[in-house]
């Protein structure tokens, strides 16, 4: 009985526990609920959690942020044909691992590599087998590119690509710049280059040199934004608000270069340095009533589209690069004698050497020409007897002519980087070898200012570059005008005897520049021969090639309006006379130069055109459209209709340049002997055609024989010959 009821007893105090620990359970999950609860409606009206707002987490996960880029400013010559344009690029990749799928598990690596190979090399400069050596790396990657072959990509070899529809095959789009015409004053419209923003991982284009770096801002424009809400795989939500921003395109600029001038500069000069191979060469034409370059370039040079020859030429020679320029500076002194009073033709005085301030100066044969009247001390290029009429002169007269002449000041020319030069004038000797170009360093553009004296009785001008910027609607942004610099430096009166003596320089009988001389033109010559400082130190280098050659000319000498001067320094192969040399460029430009004078400025606008549109067209009524527009068609495939062609509607261009019409169907190949690499590049964009260059100048060769059927990927070699 007393265990029984011992047993009762125990059986009662487990169940007060039980009853006790429920209850405590009751309670605890009673607090639970109750703390969730006062924390789900906690957020549920203030909508944070640890001070972060819970709404805009969710935006931030479902919005999606685009930057729309600006297109970057088109830079034109003088008649609106295109020297830089915008366009991009695009690099190719294959994504590997295998944990990169989409939220329906669809796979987004490469999932067949020997389809994947095989069709990619239809497209790409590859083989099959070396795309799949990409594929199948040696370590385990995620990602692999394809080197330098699977760059550069355009647009239709990369809509080529998607139209496989190869899975884990991804691009990077990248913003390029195109230069269409190659080495074509490339230090002067420069280069602009992508650089990303290692933060955003957007691209943009800077201008790194000549006028795209100068007017970077004008051109870039501003990028916009676009704001939307998309779903899990990244689709816009059909009922989702968008913000955002449209971008502003950059500006236009409209050069004072003309594309027929500049072009056959570039020939030239690249004649010259094949041949004679000079440490530098410039070249700059301008008419010096306005300012205006007309065509300005410099070797060693760059293909601003391929890079080929950038690295061993970044400065800009023409603003970057001070010199003593010889016997050309004689123009100056010239000028300074003649206004000042100080000159007298027919007075005379004893060439050979003379000796000021304790240092003999001597004349450029050393021993002189006897005693001879001052009019020939000019032709003849004495050095004798310029600092003759310097020490008539005076320092202080002749410096305050070279202050006229803004020696050792910047021009302020549109490009970056000028430097001022430097004048030496403290001694009596120093003072006096500067009559002669020597104990002053200048500028190309600085000198050019200074002849531009010569086109406008004595007034200088600002060299110019740009002659207009346009907005992206086509409005003027800036109109640039001719800048007077300074006041008139001399009068009419000299100007006419500086041109006289300039003349004089052709006389064969005493005259420096006979090799210059063009029979029947109006023109006047000035030749210079500087030496260079050694700089090992001590005096100036020695040897016959060891000099800065340069000749400046003018014409019509009636109404002078046209100036080109050009410089070249030591050439290495000197197997001419430096006259020889400078002459087989200064002669055939100066003969395209009169041609455009006696046309009144008028050959450049005669000589473009605007591009029609064709697109849609019959062939044969495609082609009278071209020829009407004084362009040469070239029809390329089977079709009767024109898909395509190679040049926009609307644009200007010269005339006689092939129009490429794609009809579509069957493709033949053109014969391109005699092309230009900017007409094969065309061609090249038109039909896929993978592209690869030798050589400078025209098409010599082609791998593909003219007829043959081609298709986009298609490898055309091309060998080129100036």
């Amino acid at each position: 009985m007393k265990q029984l009821n011992n047993l009762r007893k125990n059986k009662s105090k487990a169940h007060g526990y039980r009853f006790t620990v429920g209850r405590i359970l009751q309670i605890v999950l009673a607090l639970v609920f109750l703390v969730f609860a006062g924390r789900f409606l906690y957020i549920s009206i203030s909508k944070t959690v640890a001070g972060e707002n819970l709404t805009e987490r969710t935006n931030q996960l479902y919005r999606k942020n685009q930057t729309l880029k600006a297109t970057r400013g088109t830079i034109y010559d003088r008649n609106g044909i295109a020297i830089a344009e915008d366009s991009h690029v695009y690099t190719v990749y294959a994504v590997l691992d295998h944990s990169a799928i989409d939220y329906h598990n669809k796979p987004q690596y490469v999932v067949n590599k020997e389809k994947t190979a095989e069709k990619l090399a239809e497209v790409l400069p590859l083989s099959k087998e070396r795309i799949l050596k990409y594929l199948n790396p040696k370590k385990k990657s995620y990602q692999v590119e394809f080197g330098s072959g699977g760059s550069g990509l355009t647009i239709r070899q990369r809509h080529k690509i998607e139209s496989f529809h190869l899975s884990g095959i991804k691009f990077i789009e990248t913003p390029s710049r195109l230069y269409p015409n190659g080495n074509f004053a490339s230090h002067v419209v420069g280069l602009a280059q992508s650089r990303t923003n290692h933060k955003t991982q957007n691209s943009t284009l800077v201008g790194t040199m000549g006028l795209e770096q100068y007017f970077n801002k004008q051109l870039s424009g501003k990028d916009g934004y676009r704001e939307s809400f998309v779903d899990g795989e990244n689709e816009q939500l059909p009922n989702g608000k968008t913000n955002g921003k449209q971008p502003v395109n950059g500006d236009s600029l409209y050069l004072t270069l003309d594309f027929q001038m500049q072009s056959y500069l570039e020939q030239l000069m690249s004649q010259v340095q094949t041949k004679y191979k000079p440490v530098s060469l410039t070249a700059v034409v301008e008419d010096i009533k306005t300012g205006k370059v007309l065509a300005a370039s410099q070797r060693p040079t760059f293909n601003p589209q391929t890079k080929k020859g950038l690295s061993g030429s970044w400065r800009d020679m023409l603003v970057q690069d001070s010199y003593e320029p010889g016997s050309v500076f004689k123009v100056l002194s010239l000028a300074a004698a003649i206004q000042s009073g100080n000159y007298n033709p027919n007075a005379t005085y004893r060439s050979g050497s003379i000796t000021i301030g304790g240092s003999t100066i001597h004349d450029w044969n050393n021993s002189g020409w006897g005693v001879i009247p001052f009019s020939q001390a000019f032709p003849r290029s004495s050095n004798v007897g310029m600092a003759t009429l310097e020490q008539k002169m005076g320092a202080k007269v002749w410096r305050q002519y070279l202050d006229a002449f803004h020696i050792g000041k910047n021009t302020g020319v549109t490009l970056p980087g000028e430097v001022p030069g430097i004048l030496s004038f403290k001694t009596s000797t120093d003072q006096a070898v500067t009559s002669f170009g020597q104990g002053v360093n200048v500028t190309t553009m600085q000198m050019m200012q200074a002849f531009s004296s010569l086109g406008n009785n004595g007034q200088m001008v600002k060299p110019q570059f740009v002659n207009k910027i346009v907005s992206p609607n086509g409005k003027t942004v800036r109109k640039y005008k001719t800048e007077k610099v300074g006041k008139p430096v001399y009068s009419a009166a000299t100007t006419k005897v500086i041109l006289q003596n300039m003349k004089n320089v052709l006389n064969p009988e005493y005259g420096t520049g006979s090799a210059y001389n063009m029979p029947g033109q109006s023109i006047g010559v000035k030749t210079g021969t500087a030496q260079i400082a050694n700089p090992k130190g001590g005096g100036y280098m020695t040897g016959n090639n060891n000099y800065i050659f340069s000749v400046v000319g003018v014409t019509p000498l009636n109404n002078q309006r046209y100036c080109i001067y050009i410089t070249m320094k030591q050439p290495q192969k000197m197997t001419a006379a430096a006259e020889t040399i400078l002459a087989s460029i200064f002669k055939p430009m100066m003969s395209r130069i009169i041609l455009t004078a006696s046309k009144h400025n008028s050959s450049t606008s005669a000589s473009t055109t605007t591009v029609p549109s064709v697109a849609g067209k019959k062939v044969s009524e495609a082609e009278a459209a071209a020829s009407a527009a004084s362009l040469t068609p070239v029809v390329l495939g089977t079709g009767k209709t024109i898909t395509n062609q190679s040049l926009s509607s609307g644009q200007k261009t010269t005339a006689g340049s092939k129009l490429l019409l794609n009809t579509g169907g069957k493709l033949k190949m053109p014969n391109i002997i005699g092309w230009t690499k900017a007409e094969v590049t065309a061609l090249s964009k038109l039909t896929g055609l993978q592209v690869q260059f030798t050589g400078t100048g025209s098409v010599k060769k082609q791998s593909i024989k003219a007829g043959a059927t081609i298709t986009s990927g298609s490898q055309l070699k091309v060998e080129l010959e100036e």
